[in-house]
């Protein structure tokens, strides 16, 4: 939420009753004769022409000009939440909220609501929490459901900032109310509809209330499409996702009455989903805590179903001529990798190292090296590759064991490749 309401510069947001700006020379903008009470209007509708073409200094002193010629209080009002909100936008926040205080206190119907906006987030944004909340009280006295809507909404989030969340409740309800049927809302009640229900929604997710989430973002969405209302509303979905497949796996993994169990093909699928429903909101940690406690289960079958889930993914050989395929070394590292959502990083590492391999073979090749030497170098180099990686070693110990199964005995070096 920003200090200022509508386009730069102008007090307050746009109204078709306004007069247009009109167009003036900023070299000529400035006057020194003492302007007449009937000609502060122009000068206002001058320092807002100004202020939107990017002239802040003059249109300040024009809108100075304006309200030293007190004009009537409409006017006055004007030109001094002109002043408020052009002060704002030079970087003098104190001039700025000396101007909207006195805008608001002319008690103008049309502009101290605007004013006491301004003041109240300007406010906020210094830390004076203590005034802004008696400014947005001001800001409901002074009527209309807009208004309200925004001073509600201040309110619950100065009552938040304090810890108190049963008053911070109360505002919030209030600024998410809508016009009763049909009645038609205002650009900026809608607006503040939807900003609070986000605010208000993500709050809530926090704390654990996806249900009371979901009703805040159905509010802000009445009032108009927003895809950060639609991303929230995605979010309390996987919050109850994560909700009831938790507690199909809680319901697999304790002693209960016959029946009552889910089926151990049940329990995989909650595991699985329940795991990738936790890495999916950021808890990789605890998505990998969910298929530990699968894995382990005391009932057979459930660990089976559990572990068939974790492999699914995973190529399976067939072999040529029937039985048993041996289990390959790699495959506890890709079930870590599943369990731990940490898939990309192992292929990451595959990658670099069949790089890196390639490389020391292909510049020899390249460069037509033939000596016998500097090629088994470069061999004994690429070999030893992956060797500094968490399963290096499983790869030079499935080698030893296929030749030592092919040879009849083991062959090479206690230390190899390593060390000989």
């Amino acid at each position: 939420m920003t200090t200022t309401s509508g386009p730069p510069a102008r007090s307050g947001p746009a109204d078709p009753a306004d007069p247009a700006p009109r167009a003036t020379d900023p070299d000529d903008a400035e006057g020194t004769s003492v302007p007449s009470p009937e000609g502060a209007s122009d000068l206002c509708d001058q320092a807002q022409d100004l202020a939107e073409g990017g002239h802040l200094k003059r249109a300040a002193k024009l809108y100075q000009r304006a309200v030293s010629a007190n004009p009537p209080p409409r006017v006055q009002a004007r030109a001094l939440l002109g002043l408020a909100v052009v002060q704002d936008q030079r970087g003098d926040p104190a001039a700025s909220r000396e101007a909207a205080r006195r805008a608001l206190a002319t008690g103008d119907t049309r502009y101290a609501p605007r004013a006491a906006y301004h003041l109240a987030l300007s406010l906020e944004q210094e830390g004076a929490h203590g005034e802004a909340v008696r400014v947005w009280h001001r800001l409901l006295d002074l009527g209309g459901p807009a208004y309200t809507a925004v001073a509600r909404y201040g309110l619950a989030r100065a009552a938040e900032l304090r810890g108190e969340e049963a008053e911070a409740e109360e505002h919030w309800e209030a600024a998410l109310e809508l016009p009763p049927g049909d009645a038609a809302i205002s650009r900026l009640h809608a607006a503040t509809v939807a900003e609070a229900a986000g605010d208000l929604a993500g709050r809530l997710l926090e704390r654990g209330r996806p249900d009371a989430a979901a009703v805040a973002v159905e509010c802000g969405l009445s009032v108009g499409d927003d895809p950060g209302l639609r991303m929230l509303r995605a979010a309390t979905h996987l919050e109850r996702a994560i909700a009831d497949v938790g507690t199909v796996v809680d319901a697999g993994s304790t002693e209960g009455e016959p029946g009552t169990r889910p089926r151990p093909r049940t329990s995989g699928a909650a595991v699985e989903l329940l795991a990738g429903l936790l890495s999916l909101r950021g808890e990789p940690d605890a998505g990998e805590q969910v298929w530990r406690l699968g894995l382990d289960s005391r009932d057979r079958d459930t660990a089976e179903a559990v572990r068939a889930r974790l492999r699914s993914p995973f190529a399976q050989d067939r072999p040529e001529g029937g039985g048993e395929q041996p289990e390959p070394w790699w495959e506890a590292y890709l079930e870590e990798a599943v369990a731990t959502s940490s898939a990309p990083a192992l292929a990451g590492e595959l990658f670099a190292v069949v790089t890196q391999m390639h490389a020391l073979l292909a510049v020899p090749v390249v460069e037509g090296e033939s000596r016998p030497a500097a090629l088994r170098a470069a061999m004994e180099t690429a070999l030893r590759t992956p060797s500094e990686l968490v399963w290096g070693s499983s790869v030079h110990a499935d080698f030893r064991r296929r030749l030592s199964a092919a040879m009849g005995e083991d062959v090479l070096p206690e230390q190899w490749p390593d060390g000989g």
